[in-house]
């Protein structure tokens, strides 16, 4: 689970800069190079710089829906930021163990999403860590909550207390004092539905990278899609890169943003069973076509451990998989080594 913090949605995680034909999740390759038809669009959304890379012969069009897609997807983070005091998550936390909120369709649907997730991980996804509040990992202003005031704040946090009425479109949370944070789960859909508003627009090949979540479509000059893969043992470096012509790419991992205080990193995915950063994989990488399949599973799998994580992933069809252990050994499940060969 992320931790609190303070950007936008808490959402981002890496800058990102990518070159053509191959996109990097969360590592600059090259320059772009130039190619026929080929149109980026960069724009900062959810505390992270979003690029997208489109393909398409009348660059007017074409920029007219990045324009759009960006314009979703702004709408979208502003109504899932828990940054954003008159917004519905906000008057959710605000009304927590008080009243349920009505709450925008959209929102709904991610809310349902994170309650399945937490569900499916038995709690080691959990949308109410935002009820752990003290952390901070931005270094300049980095804090450190004492064991007693985690010990308060832990007791708040249980996906059971998130109360959804579907039918009467409400969300409520049992107890004074929780808190939802969606910075583990609102950046996939939000992505979504800027390649979904592209596909409105007459853009059939796309690629969306948020901050290294990564979203294709379509074909690059009649190929498919490149992503590599960072490597969270030297994030400076590529574990390979994989093809794609739909689907998503997501990765989690200590590296993203932490601190070492006394000898120890410490990292933004906290645990919500203890309420301290997680001591499992260093990081995951996932690959779907299916949002469903992949949206919370990084951060559950950062919780719940690399043994854990490959049992999961194994029960999950049309999954691939690669997850670097705390001891720096190296999984890939069949399907992600065959991508990678």
């Amino acid at each position: 689970m992320r931790s609190p913090g303070s950007d936008a949605v808490h959402l981002g995680r890496r800058s990102v800069a990518f070159g053509l034909p191959l996109a990097a999740c969360g590592l600059f390759i090259a320059p772009v190079q130039a190619a026929a038809g080929v149109h980026q669009f960069s724009q900062v959304l959810m505390g992270t710089q979003v690029d997208l890379t489109l393909q398409g012969g009348d660059r007017a069009a074409v920029a007219a829906a990045a324009q759009l897609a960006f314009a979703e997807m702004a709408r979208l983070a502003d109504m899932m930021s828990r940054y954003r005091s008159t917004n519905a998550l906000s008057a959710i936390n605000l009304m927590a163990g008080l009243q349920p909120v009505t709450v925008p369709p959209e929102l709904l649907q991610v809310l349902l999403m994170a309650r399945r997730a937490a569900q499916a991980s038995g709690g080691d996804f959990d949308p109410t860590v935002g009820s752990l509040h003290d952390w901070n990992f931005d270094p300049a202003n980095f804090s450190i909550p004492s064991a007693h005031r985690i010990s308060q704040q832990l007791s708040l946090v249980g996906h059971k207390g998130m109360v959804i009425d579907e039918r009467a479109g409400t969300v409520y949370l049992s107890r004074r004092g929780m808190r939802l944070d969606l910075g583990g789960i609102a950046k996939l859909p939000i992505l979504q539905a800027g390649m979904q508003q592209l596909h409105r627009h007459g853009v059939a090949d796309a690629m969306i990278n948020g901050g290294g979540d990564v979203l294709v479509a379509g074909q690059l000059n009649g190929k498919p899609w490149r992503v590599g893969l960072r490597d969270p043992r030297q994030p400076e470096r590529l574990l390979g890169a994989v093809s794609l012509n739909h689907g998503f790419v997501a990765a989690s991992g200590d590296y993203e943003r932490f601190v070492i205080h006394h000898g120890r990193r410490l990292h933004h995915i906290l645990d919500p069973k203890t309420g301290y950063p997680t001591k499992g994989p260093r990081g995951v990488v996932l690959i779907a076509d299916d949002l469903d399949a992949i949206n919370g599973l990084g951060a559950a799998i950062m919780v719940a451990g690399a043994a854990a994580g490959r049992a999961r992933v194994t029960k999950v069809p049309n999954l691939d998989a690669l997850i670097v252990d705390a001891d720096g050994s190296l999984w890939r499940s069949p399907g992600m080594a065959a991508r990678l060969a």
